[in-house]
Formats: C-alpha cells, sequence, structure tokens
C-alpha cells in the first residue's frame, strides 16, 4: 500500500544538540580514509582561513540520519524498514562545520511519490546551532521497494 502523502511538508521537532568535536572530526576523516589536514591539524586548518579544524563533507550525515530517523519510526507514516534502500544523499552548505559548533538538525518531508510501483521519500534535515544559523541542509531519499503496489 503507498505511503500517505499527506506527510509532505511535515516537520518533525529539533534532535538534541550535537557538540562537534575535534576527535569525532578526525575518527570520520580516518574511516573514509581522507588525511586531508584541515581536519586534524588546528593550525592547518587556520592556514586555510578557518578557526579550527573543519569536518569532511559528507560529516553531517551523522546527525542528519539521527533526524531522519524520527520519519523512518514514525508508526502514523507506516514505512516498512525491511523495504528501504538508500536513494540519493546530498549535501548544501553555508559554510563548513567546524569543531566546536554546537548543532541540531530540524527534519521536514519534502516530498512522498510512487515511481515504479515504490515509494520515494525525500527528506529535508536543516542543520544549524543553536543560535538558528543554517549551516548546512542535508537532502534525503529512501526508496521503500514495492510498497507502492496496490494489493
Amino acid at each position: 500500500m503507498p505511503l500517505d502523502q499527506s506527510f509532505e511538508g511535515r516537520v518533525y521537532p529539533p534532535t538534541r544538540p550535537y557538540e562537534v568535536a575535534r576527535e569525532k572530526i578526525r575518527e570520520f576523516a580516518d574511516a573514509i580514509g581522507d588525511d586531508n589536514p584541515v581536519y586534524r591539524d588546528q593550525a592547518a586548518a587556520k592556514a586555510c582561513g578557518y578557526s579550527d579544524v573543519i569536518a569532511p563533507p559528507t560529516f553531517p550525515i551523522l546527525m542528519s540520519m539521527r533526524a531522519a530517523s524520527q520519519v523512518i519510526a514514525d508508526p502514523e507514516f507506516g514505512l516498512d524498514y525491511s523495504k528501504v534502500v538508500h536513494g540519493e544523499q546530498r549535501f548544501s552548505y553555508s559554510r563548513p562545520v567546524q569543531a566546536g559548533d554546537v548543532l541540531q538538525v530540524t527534519v521536514r518531508v519534502e516530498s512522498v511519490r510512487v515511481a515504479a510501483g515504490n515509494d520515494l521519500i525525500t527528506t529535508r534535515g536543516d542543520i544549524t546551532t543553536l543560535d538558528g544559523e543554517l549551516v548546512v541542509t542535508a537532502y534525503s531519499t529512501l526508496v521503500a521497494r514495492g510498497t507502492a503496489v496496490q494489493e
């Protein structure tokens, strides 16, 4: 059964604040195999014009996944996660994420549509400082395979 398209536009509460630590940035850079010094060395980051080490471009996935789980786990939405595959992920930056940032994510269901018998759910996670400064927006599309087929 197709997912309820009336969920388009639904906004979920902001996540708990996440403090971005230098060590978490370094661990993430290690995990993705990126040895760029601006992710590890404060002096290298400052030489590039940053006040502290910055995070790799995909680092916000840590925060945006937590926010998106609100949509996935919403019993009213009725998404069968066992049929979900990740379709697309992209980030739109206002500025880099850097050590010392305290960020939260507010997620919104951008669209729910049907394509070839599958439900496609696109979410938008606005990642902001606690003061409301937009740092990055994370867009994610999930594909719920075969769920849009009428029985």
